[in-house]
This record gives structure tokens, sequence and C-alpha cells, in this order.
């Protein structure tokens, strides 16, 4: 697959300084402000968060700050969006 971007990047030789960021640098560029939504299975939820119990079928909404600290666990997108609400968190996706 072509991306325009790749070769954009390429042109000189210049690396973004993002792409130089250790785990812990690029996670306190967020810090407690940024988080993420992704969806899990629940045999991966019960191997992250392992003093609660999940149905390992089930599929969940993990809600999780930028340094990888569980926020919410839920079955719903809907209380997703009711929890972020009152919150002052900007969302990042993953793609």
């Amino acid at each position: 697959m072509y991306e325009k971007r790749n070769d954009e990047a390429n042109v000189g030789n210049v690396i973004h300084p993002l792409k130089d960021l250790t785990s812990a640098q690029f996670a306190a560029l967020g810090g407690n402000a940024v988080a993420y939504v992704r969806a899990i299975g629940g045999d991966a939820l019960s191997q992250m968060i392992t003093d609660a119990q999940f149905d390992t079928d089930g599929l969940y909404q993990l809600v999780m700050s930028a340094d990888g600290t569980p926020l919410l666990v839920t079955d719903t997108e809907d209380a997703v969006t009711d929890w972020l609400g009152d919150k002052n968190l900007g969302l990042a996706t993953l793609h």
C-alpha cells in the first residue's frame, strides 16, 4: 500500500523527534489529560486486571490514560460516553 506520508518522511532523512521518545516520555506527553478507548476481550482484560473477574467471552470497553493506567471498564460504548461527559480529557484515537 502506498502512503504519501512515507515518502515525505524520507525526504532529507529528517526523523521526527517523537519517533525517538521512550514509552515513558511518550506517556508523559499526555499525563493525566489524554485517554484512549479500545474494545478488549474479557480474556485479555483478565490478564491486565487480575483483581477482578470478567467473562472470558465478553467484549468490554476499556478507557486508559496515556500512561497506561486503566480508568474505566464497561460493557457498553454508551457507558463510556456518559462517563467521559463530565471529564476534562482529550481522547486519542487508535488506528
